[in-house]
């Protein structure tokens, strides 16, 4: 599941992705809400995770534009506001669930997960990443009909690069989601297992990671 985490309080926000983390979830955090549109204009996500008071734009106003774009990627309110009008004012503004600050972690990802599944835009088990089937469920990829064994952390860093077909990943955004490292002490970690990928991914055309010199990868599509 790929979660997109919009909380102005940079601890709480570090605490909720790391959470996340432990359920195997891939997590995008932002802290403002028109950093959050920018977000969700360039990358799909099965859930987001909306605080309303924040600078720039409040998640009310975030989630309405959503909603006038078409988007309906659930979305689950925090605030420490608890009334109930509060929550039917967010509810009516197009979220799907409320949950109060202070919250407990296993709360939120449970509510995560049953937003996931109540979903019509619920990602399939399969994501089809061009001449790839990859099953997040049994953690398996298929190339041309035969099945391609990868590590933990090769499919990890697979997942995460096919999750963003077409935009470039910088190394830290890979570190940040796979390993979650400071990118100095681990400068050819990335490096050594793109190598790896692409020996076990590339035997045909078309060719699938491309490096962007000085910035990262991405994982091309060609049209």
């Amino acid at each position: 599941m790929k979660v997109l985490i919009v909380e102005d309080e940079e601890m709480l926000n570090n605490i909720i992705a790391k959470r996340l983390h432990i359920e195997n979830m891939t997590t995008d955090s932002c802290h403002d809400g028109e950093t959050a549109l920018q977000y969700i204009g360039t990358s799909s996500y099965d859930v987001i995770i909306m605080d309303i008071m924040m600078p720039k734009l409040d998640g009310l106003s975030v989630v309405r534009q959503m909603r006038a774009d078409n988007n309906r990627t659930p979305v689950l309110f925090l605030t420490a506001k608890d009334s109930l009008q509060d929550k039917v004012t967010g509810l009516n503004e197009g979220g799907d669930d409320y949950l109060v600050k202070p919250f407990e972690s296993d709360e939120l990802v449970a509510r995560l997960y049953a937003l996931a599944r109540r979903s019509n835009n619920q990602a399939q088990n399969d994501l089809i990443a061009g001449p790839l089937t990859i099953n997040r469920k049994s953690r398996t990829v298929i190339r041309d009909g035969q099945e391609i064994n990868l590590t933990a952390k090769e499919f990890d860093l697979l997942y995460y690069l096919a999750s963003n077909q077409n935009i470039v990943l910088t190394r830290q955004q890979i570190l940040d989601h796979v390993w979650e490292y400071d990118y100095e002490s681990y400068s050819n970690l990335i490096d050594v297992y793109i190598k790896d990928l692409r020996k076990k991914l590339d035997y045909g055309d078309p060719k699938l990671i491309k490096t962007i010199r000085g910035v990262g990868y991405v994982f091309k599509i060609e049209n």
